[in-house]
């Protein structure tokens, strides 16, 4: 009669099946565990301290130190702000501009990015390259260039309006000299400037985006099209886009949270926070703390605003994500 021992391998197989996986299961948690400590540090611990002082009435530095008592006002930060009439124009502007915004940049960056698939190697290299200068440009940098573009006595702008003919000049605008003319003070052609500077900045991303997402569409769809004798926009629309929807559904959430984060263009274009009629909820938030007065209590509540409404529209592209899942 001979004994038979158990090997290690022989104990290891016949291990719980659900106790293994349980075990294994833990390993992708544990690889994200730093990232996740460094975002807390980073993004949750700051965003929270704005929630926190969201609710107190905070008007000096010495409360921000601890050397004053924060006074609590509960809800009362943002009854203020939500019945203060100019919080709607804010709103407005904000919406309206970001809107503008991601529908110029996604339709430029679309037009870019196909013209990039269509050009050969070496041509379409040097376009990317040249494009990919405005979006590594710093946001600083290329609104300080954008403003002297538009300065009233030696901007370029300015140069080229007096080059005009004066009749043809004054038939077209009603004058002919246009040194000193002010082109940030019209809230309208302030919101096309900037949003001529936005766009200019944010495009080459969505190309290059759209680009990558191009190149894993089966080039036999679109010969097959042609073939078929489709023309470019129904290829577009019947067979490139349904491809890169998630593509574009992504691009679209991005480019909306960032629009409506515009602070350093504005700020610039503006000259700081004295031209009110062309706020927005990031300088909004922005004059209401650090204005003198200061009310950072009220700035942190704009921001907090902020912050839930692009939560929103991320959980709305969330959700319709899951349901085009859930419906393929």
């Amino acid at each position: 009669m001979s004994l038979q021992t158990k090997s290690p391998e022989t104990a290891a197989a016949r291990e719980n099946p659900a106790r293994r996986r349980r075990r294994v299961d833990r390993l992708p948690y544990l690889l994200l565990l730093p990232a996740l400590l460094i975002i807390g540090v980073l993004l949750l611990w700051p965003l929270g301290q704005v929630v926190v002082m969201s609710f107190y009435r905070l008007n000096s530095v010495r409360q921000l130190r601890g050397d004053r008592e924060w006074p609590w006002v509960g809800f009362g930060n943002y009854v203020e702000i939500l019945s203060d009439p100019f919080f709607l124009t804010v709103l407005r502007n904000t919406v309206l501009f970001a809107a503008a915004n991601v529908l110029l940049t996604m339709v430029l960056g679309t037009l870019v990015g196909l013209l990039l698939n269509r050009l050969g190697r070496k041509m379409a290299t040097f376009v990317a390259s040249c494009v990919m200068l405005a979006w590594a440009t710093p946001a600083l940098t290329g609104t300080i260039v954008w403003k002297w573009i538009f300065d009233d006595t030696s901007g370029l702008v300015t140069w080229l309006f007096n080059a005009l003919p004066d009749g043809l000049s004054n038939s077209l605008f009603g004058r002919s000299d246009w040194t000193g003319y002010g082109w940030f003070n019209s809230p309208l052609l302030f919101f096309a400037i900037l949003t001529l500077v936005v766009v200019w900045h944010s495009f080459p991303f969505i190309a290059v985006s759209v680009l990558a997402g191009l190149k894993s569409v089966p080039s036999e769809l679109h010969e097959a099209a042609r073939v078929d004798g489709a023309s470019p926009w129904r290829v577009f629309w019947k067979i490139t886009f349904p491809l890169l929807r998630p593509v574009f559904g992504i691009l679209i959430v991005l480019s909306t949270i960032w629009d409506f984060k515009v602070f350093t263009q504005q700020f610039v274009l503006a000259g700081g926070t004295q031209d009110r009629p062309t706020f927005m909820l990031a300088i909004y938030s922005y004059a209401e703390a650090f204005s003198p007065p200061p009310k950072y209590g009220l700035g942190a509540a704009i921001a907090v605003i902020l912050t839930l409404i692009l939560l929103v529209v991320t959980g709305f592209y969330v959700r319709m994500v899951l349901r085009q899942e859930d419906e393929s």
